[in-house]
């Protein structure tokens, strides 16, 4: 039978190390499993085995393609797979800024093995901070590899985001309330535990992807939680890139997270993804509308995607304005006044007109870029 997993992500470490020290006490015979990175801008990573009581095992991986998820993924598995015969429990302890769902995906694969959590523990007294952050993570000695350019937040995002339980160390009972708040905002249907609960069925990773891929992300609905706002953005009229463009600074600084997805005039086939934390947004091709579709090919999408046909519009299919903002103090009517005021007008182009070739598009350099290569 394949050994449980539990994957263990954050980037609070000290949050992390409870966690783990939790599970190897909770469940005799386990064993964790952790890549040390501090020093992979000089090319070393540590990788160490230990269990409730002592270190087993310690050695200096080379870090291999010049990446660090590489280099865990690629040395992380055999020796998972190593230790599973002899372990009750497999515990990854990622550091802190690997992000998990590469990791989960490649487990998968791997049939001696069963993940049975995604868990992302963090510091009560840092999240509200921390989730604000626009630091890049070589400014804070977090970075994955030299060339890191990801930023504090957006990580903490997404592990936030993905995961299958939370948990919540330190601080006080302030910092856990408000803590607990800024969680119930960012992934409000994903429970704050105490120990990651290790007993369930294997994941399906397919489906941890749909909760956060742009397609069929489960957003957060309108929701008031003491100083935390979410506003959530729902329209289906077509955008003006240029309009959304000249608004986007204002949406994306004075709010702390956003995210989405939506569809512009003279992009009328493809759905466009909305993201941002602490001030750093971007905007992806998220593949083609359903109704940009024949028929035939809906059957190579997921269930879930194939669901937004239950809104099924007669005119615009599947196209959807859906924006959710979340921040302490936002002003809901001026961001939704903002955003409606981004619609293309009556003196404007029909969506897929040939007139909006004609336009400048702001959002050309980064949704173009094979074009731009």
């Amino acid at each position: 039978m394949p050994t449980p997993v539990v994957l263990v992500a954050g980037l609070h470490a000290t949050a992390r190390t409870a966690t783990v020290e939790q599970l190897l006490a909770e469940h005799p015979g386990s064993l964790a499993i952790h890549h040390d990175l501090r020093q992979v801008t000089h090319g070393r990573v540590r990788r160490s085995v230990r269990d409730r009581t002592d270190v087993l095992d310690t050695a200096e991986v080379r870090l291999a393609h010049g990446c660090a998820t590489c280099t865990v993924r690629e040395d992380l598995l055999p020796q998972l797979v190593r230790h599973a015969a002899g372990a009750s429990l497999l515990i990854i302890d990622l550091w802190d800024s690997i992000e998990p769902r590469p990791v989960a995906e490649a487990l998968a694969r791997t049939e001696q093995l069963r993940l049975t959590c995604v868990h992302t523990a963090l510091d009560a007294e840092h999240v509200p901070l921390d989730i604000c952050r626009g630091d890049r993570l070589a400014g804070t000695g977090q970075a994955a590899t030299a060339g890191d350019q990801r930023h504090l937040a957006e990580v903490l995002a997404r592990q936030i985001e993905y995961a299958t339980s939370l948990s919540l160390h330190g601080g006080d009972a302030e910092d856990t309330e408000l803590s607990a708040a800024v969680l119930g905002h960012l992934a409000p249907h994903t429970p704050i535990v105490t120990i990651p609960d290790i007993t369930g069925p294997m994941l399906d990773v397919h489906e941890l992807a749909q909760r956060v891929d742009p397609a069929t992300a489960q957003l957060p609905a309108d929701r008031q939680t003491g100083e935390v706002t979410t506003v959530v953005w729902h329209r289906l009229r077509p955008l003006h890139p240029g309009r959304l463009f000249d608004a986007m600074d204002e949406l994306v600084t004075t709010t702390v997270r956003s995210r989405g997805r939506f569809w512009l005039a003279n992009r009328h086939e493809r759905m466009l993804a909305w993201d941002a934390v602490a001030g750093v947004a971007s905007v992806d091709d998220a593949g083609p509308w359903l109704a940009a579709l024949p028929e035939a090919a809906w059957d190579l999408t997921s269930p879930i995607r194939r669901a937004a046909a239950l809104d099924w519009n007669p005119i615009i299919g599947d196209r959807v304005q859906h924006l959710v903002f979340t921040g302490p103090g936002i002003d809901r009517d001026r961001i939704c006044g903002l955003l409606d005021s981004c619609f293309i007008g009556r003196d404007d182009s029909l969506p897929g007109a040939a007139a909006w070739a004609g336009y400048v598009d702001p959002f050309s350099p980064v949704l173009n870029l094979e074009e731009n290569a």
